[in-house]
């Protein structure tokens, strides 16, 4: 048997991707790495994927502590709404170019990098922010029926109602009573697939409401 460390692979863990890497060690080392809570696991070689899924669920609470403590850091340095700077949406990076000119404010992507957002001359900064945050939430709106209706039929639930709005430390939440989820405006700067985690995460609530075992399975 190989004594040297092993190549990393990576295991599904109810919601969570674990990075596991094996190594000559004695004993298995857990680990939440900021910025965004990611899982590693440092294992003897002897002990097999079984045993790190096992050790993994045994610190869940712990997990989602450490996570839950990164997501309420501040995701984004203040945005001043000027040309040349950078904004993100649905996982691609563009540079902001301001144009004032007469006329209904809007938002368009120009080409691969670059965002142009036209406000009406004198505009302030909150102007210019209200302008960009109306138009998420426009995009963002037309994304989630979709899914919803997507997994409805996957998941065996029926969503009653759903709503977008700012949370600063969580990403989604979900009214089991009422039968409605909140996605986090934020979501449209993500890339598509985390928009669909979420909303998944936050319909599979409707059938176990807590994060315990029943909901990792």
């Amino acid at each position: 048997m190989s004594t040297k460390a092993q190549q990393p692979h990576y295991l599904n863990v109810g919601d969570l991707r674990v990075e596991v890497v094996r190594k000559p060690i004695k004993n298995l080392h857990l680990a939440v790495y900021p910025p965004d809570g990611r899982v590693r696991v440092a294992a003897p070689l002897r002990v097999n994927d079984d045993a790190v899924r096992a050790a993994v669920l045994t610190r869940l609470a712990w997990i989602r502590k450490q996570q839950q403590r990164m997501a309420e850091q501040p995701r984004y340095t203040p945005r001043e709404y000027v040309s040349g700077e950078s904004h993100y949406f649905q996982g691609h990076r563009y540079l902001l170019n301001v144009v004032e000119r007469p006329g209904p404010p809007h938002v368009a992507i120009r080409n691969l990098h670059t965002l142009e957002l036209c406000v009406r001359p004198g505009s302030d900064r909150a102007a210019r922010e209200q302008v960009i945050l109306a138009w998420h939430r426009a995009a963002l709106k037309a994304e989630i029926p979709l899914l919803i209706a997507k997994w409805e039929p996957v998941l065996g639930v029926q969503v009653a109602d759903w709503g977008v709005k700012r949370m600063k430390t969580r990403w989604g939440s979900c009214s089991v009573k009422a039968r409605r989820i909140w996605l986090n405006l934020d979501l449209i700067q993500k890339p598509p697939h985390c928009l669909e985690y979420v909303v998944v995460h936050e319909m599979a609530h409707l059938l176990v409401p807590n994060h315990g075992p029943a909901f990792v399975a």
